[in-house]
């Protein structure tokens, strides 16, 4: 593969004409989607080991193969770090043992953000690690700043990181941060010294590609996800 091909492809220029309406929506209506069972019990079998645990909590949002759950482990030796992944066939490639700070779980990510929310979790840290950019225009609503579970991501709270290798996206998601929460991000480029996080940065930056990375300190905010209205539809 060329590194040419590893670039984010889109005819955007900027962040997307549609943010902040969607944005908007996301916060103005409810979001009725039903929890996923397999979410459901994925999620009650985390809760109880971060209860045994006893330790403050990492999230690592779409953790892939779950390198970036065991680095962040160790980084984070004093708190339980949780890497979360709907793919099976990812979590299930051998990497070796986890530390015992660290558990990969199978879950889709916007039922179990809703879940997380709903039982009171507030983790010190929350990683959002080269999502999948959804580069054609089309597609803003698969992006996170442009999917209806934004605010209850947002609303979980603390230290939050997002990293791409696409400037727009990292543009847009801090407008959208911002639009909701009135917290404006830090947004820079970085290079990862050598200790990349994901294999997707490793390749990343070997390619020679710019690297992005947004961080913003957020409050536990449950008021940002809209009560249910009767009549509203999603």
């Amino acid at each position: 593969m060329s590194d040419e091909s590893r670039r984010i492809q889109s005819r955007q220029s900027g962040p997307h004409d549609d943010l902040q309406r969607r944005v908007q929506r996301a916060l103005d209506h409810p979001w009725r989607k039903p929890i996923a069972e397999h979410t459901r019990v994925a999620f009650d079998a985390a809760s109880a080991w971060l209860a045994e645990q006893r330790k403050p909590l990492v999230l690592d949002a779409g953790c892939g193969v779950g390198l970036s759950t065991r680095q962040l482990a160790l980084r984070h030796s004093g708190h339980a770090v949780l890497g979360i992944d709907r793919s099976a066939d990812r979590l299930s490639r051998d990497h070796g043992p986890l530390p015992p700070n660290a558990r990969l779980v199978r879950a889709d990510l916007v039922d179990f953000w809703r879940l997380a929310l709903a039982a009171g979790w507030q983790p010190d840290y929350h990683y959002l690690l080269y999502p999948n950019p959804y580069p054609k225009s089309v597609h803003l609503k698969l992006r996170w700043q442009g999917h209806p579970v934004l605010p209850h991501l947002l609303a979980l709270g603390g230290q939050l990181e997002l990293r791409s290798n696409w400037a727009i996206y990292v543009e847009e998601f801090g407008q959208a941060l911002y639009q909701a929460t009135g917290v404006t991000a830090t947004i820079d480029a970085f290079d990862p010294a050598g200790d990349p996080l994901t294999p997707f940065e490793r390749k990343y930056h070997a390619s020679g590609q710019t690297l992005w990375r947004l961080a913003a300190s957020l409050a536990w905010r449950p008021d940002l996800v809209p009560r249910d209205m009767p009549g509203v539809e999603r």
